[in-house]
Order: structure tokens, then C-alpha cells, then sequence
């Protein structure tokens, strides 16, 4: 089944936005635009029911009920019980507070895995357990592939209570085999935690089916509002030490939460779900459970990316004047190409903004994945990330800039 595009943009009021009107997005890896569902949903709880949640009158009540709903809704689309679904300030902030909690949790001398691969939001704070005399230990990407090679993961678990890496890189996008390395780590007694930020926006993901303890995403790289979203399995969860308030240690959603979350934006990222369900009912799947419609959602995001790519990567990968950073094929990859280039790749951004290509360019906090590849950070790559909603013609348009300017 093919991807509705009109339908798909027609959600976004982004496009129907004279100042953006013949600009190009290709940033959509640093955020995404927000889906219109989500902004309804914002602009009516800061009208009608910005106030504390929870308490019985009518606008307390309908505030508290939307925030529910939104837990309620996304964690039964990615497969978990809903209070195995929490929300945070960031992804960050997310990740902070869990390393946290494993910094009380493990001994001196016990070990932890992390990859160079990542994020720094993700690889930091676990790196940081070090400080308190955890073992951190590197599972390294290819140098010239960027790509984590399974065959050296089982030493590195080897005693191992924690595996962290990405479900794929923000710039080396190559999709990770989560499920796979994820069996791994749990034959070898050590827990998973997956920093999904670089692939929910391509597909909701299906927790249950990845096998992960936590996966973490950033729901406004998602068509959503500045939140992280955090999935925890119950068992994990509640072994953690609480990093919530002492009134709210037997609430699993809340335990990860030191401070109250922002009502507003929890609300709205029911959005989020809205926009998912009607993607996959306008697609035929009207019938299907939430699970089942995040999966038709999923898979109608992916064909069309992937569609899409292919014609971008050829072109990268005939330019003598690029280096083009993981895969070549648009299959196991995420359409979140990191090119490095002659000049400092800001330039290289800058030109392309003048024929209304919206691009990044620098680190993007993957500063250990670009120096294993030889890359200084300092110069950068230039960034070119699209999700669903990017048409032909603008992927066109991004080649023809590219051209013109290379």
C-alpha cells in the first residue's frame, strides 16, 4: 500500500505556511514538525484546562484525563502496559535520571556496556558511572562503515549488568538489530536499554516486540511537543531505586519523574496518537487494535522513506567531492544522511539555504561516532534527514542544490 502523501501533509499546518511556502526541510533529525492534532490539543488544555490536574472540578478533571490518555494510548500502540509508559523534559533528562538510579543500583566493579555509536545524551551519563567505580566498557563501531559489529558484543557482556546503544545513529543511521542484540544481552544476564530518539520518528516503535528493558525517544523529533517518552519494563522498573518523590516510590511512571511533568505537553502528545490512528485508518486500517494501526503506520512511514532515499544515497555516492557516512542502501538505514565534505560543512549548509534547503550542519553531539571515522568535529558533516512527509520534489530539490553548489 502506497503512503497518501497529500493526506499526510495536509496534517501538518507547517506546509500550509506562507513563510515556509518553497523551503525544503532536511533538519528533521534536530525536530520535527508538529502534526496538527498535537497542536490543537496544546492551544485547547492552555485555554480551557491550564490548571493543576487531578482534583475534581471540571477543568482539573479534563486536564488529568488527557494527560492519562496519553499515556494510556501511545504505551498500547508500542505494546507495554500503560504504566510501564512515563514522560520527562527531554530525552536528556531521561537518561540522566535513570543513570542515576543504576549508579545506586550497581556494585564498584561491576560493568556496564556502551557504544561510540551514540548520542552523547545517551552515552554520557551512563559513561559518568565510571566516577563511582562502575566498569564502562565500548563495544567500537567500524571506523570506515561506522556500523557495530555483532561478533565483538559477547566479550563485552561477558559479567556485563547494563548494554546501552542506539536503535540507530543520528548520523551514521544504520538500524541497529535491536531485537538481536537484545537477546544477546539478556542470555548473558544484562539488561538493555536503547536510545530510540534517531528512529521513532520513522515508526512508532513496538517495544514488546525489541525485547528492551527502556527505550527512550524525544517526542518532539516525533510530531509532537519538547517531551522525552520513556518505556520501562515493570520488572526493571520497580528493582530501580525511585528518583521520584517518597509519596510516589510504588508508581512506576512516576518513579523516573523527579519533578512534575509539564501537564500541557503530556496532554498533548494524545496527538500523537490521534495522527498514528488516523494515518492507519485513512490506510485501511480502520479494524486493527492500536498495536496492530502503529504497525500500519510504521510500515507506510518506511516504504516512502525508503523510496526516497535510494535516489538521494545514488547521488551522494557518485560524488567524489562527499564522503557519505553508513549504508549506501536506503533498506536498514533511516533517511538521516550525514555527509562529510572538503570545506567546514557549515558553509557547504549555508549555500544550500539559499536555494531553500533548510539543512544542519556540525557535531549533532555524535562527536566519539565522527572522530572513530576519521572526522574532526570541528568541521562537521552536513545533515540531511526527512521523514514521511518529505515529497520527491523536494528530495529533487536537495539533489539539484547539491549540484549546484558542490
Amino acid at each position: 500500500m502506497q503512503l497518501d502523501l497529500d493526506f499526510v501533509r495536509a496534517q501538518f499546518p507547517a506546509f500550509a505556511e506562507p513563510s515556509l511556502q518553497g523551503q525544503a526541510f532536511f533538519e528533521n533529525a534536530g525536530g520535527s514538525y508538529a502534526c496538527k492534532p498535537v497542536i490543537d490539543r496544546l492551544t485547547r488544555f492552555y485555554h480551557q484546562r491550564k490548571v493543576q490536574p487531578y482534583h475534581p472540578f471540571e477543568a482539573s478533571r479534563l486536564g488529568g484525563a488527557e494527560m492519562d490518555e496519553a499515556r494510556t494510548r501511545l504505551a498500547a500502540m508500542m505494546g507495554i502496559a500503560t504504566d510501564e509508559l512515563s514522560f520527562g523534559p527531554s530525552t536528556t533528562a531521561n537518561t540522566y535520571v535513570l543513570a542515576q538510579a543504576f549508579r545506586q543500583h550497581l556494585k564498584p566493579g561491576e560493568a556496564i556496556v556502551v557504544t561510540n555509536q551514540d548520542h552523547e545524551a545517551n552515552t554520557g551519563p551512563w559513561r559518568r558511572l565510571a566516577d563511582s567505580g562502575i566498569e564502562v566498557r565500548e563495544w567500537q563501531i567500524d571506523p570506515v562503515t561506522g556500523h557495530l559489529p555483532l561478533d565483538r558484543l559477547p566479550k563485552l557482556l561477558a559479567g556485563a549488568r547494563l548494554l546501552c546503544f542506539p536503535h540507530c545513529s543520528n548520523v551514521v543511521g544504520e538500524v541497529n538489530p535491536v531485537a538481536e542484540i537484545t537477546a544477546m544481552a539478556h542470555e548473558a544476564g544484562a539488561m538493555v536499554c536503547v536510545d530510540g530518539v534517531s528512529y521513532a520518528p520513522h515508526g512508532l516503535p513496538d517495544v514488546a516486540a525489541l525485547g528492551a528493558d527502556i527505550y527512550l525517544f524525544s517526542a518532539y523529533k516525533t510530531y509532537g511537543p519538547h517531551q522525552g517518552i520513556m518505556a520501562i519494563r515493570r520488572a526493571p522498573g520497580m528493582a530501580l531505586p525511585n528518583q521520584g518523590h517518597v509519596f510516589n516510590g510504588e508508581v512506576l511512571y512516576k518513579r523516573f519523574t523527579p519533578a512534575g511533568p509539564d501537564h500541557a505537553q503530556v496532554a498533548a502528545c494524545a496527538g500523537l496518537a490521534d495522527y498514528i490512528e488516523g494515518l492507519a485508518d485513512h490506510h485501511g486500517g480502520a479494524g486493527l487494535d492500536p498495536r496492530g494501526k502503529a504497525a500500519l503506520a510504521h510500515d507506510l512511514m518506511r516504504a516512502q522513506e525508503t523510496a526516497l532515499l535510494q535516489p538521494l544515497l545514488d547521488y551522494l555516492s557518485s560524488r567524489n567531492e562527499v564522503r557519505l557516512l553508513g549504508p549506501r542502501r536506503a533498506e536498514g538505514r533511516a533517511p538521516t544522511v550525514a555527509v562529510q565534505v572538503e570545506a567546514p560543512a557549515g558553509d557547504l549548509a549555508a549555500r544550500l539555504s539559499r536555494h531553500g534547503i533548510m539543512a544542519g550542519a556540525g557535531d549533532f553531539y555524535a562527536l566519539r561516532a565522527l572522530k572513530a571515522q576519521g572526522i574532526d568535529p570541528a568541521q562537521g558533516v552536513l545533515r540531511l534527514s526527512f521523514v514521511h512527509y518529505t515529497s520527491r520534489a523536494e528530495v529533487d530539490q536537495l539533489i539539484g542544490a547539491l549540484d549546484r553548489e558542490l
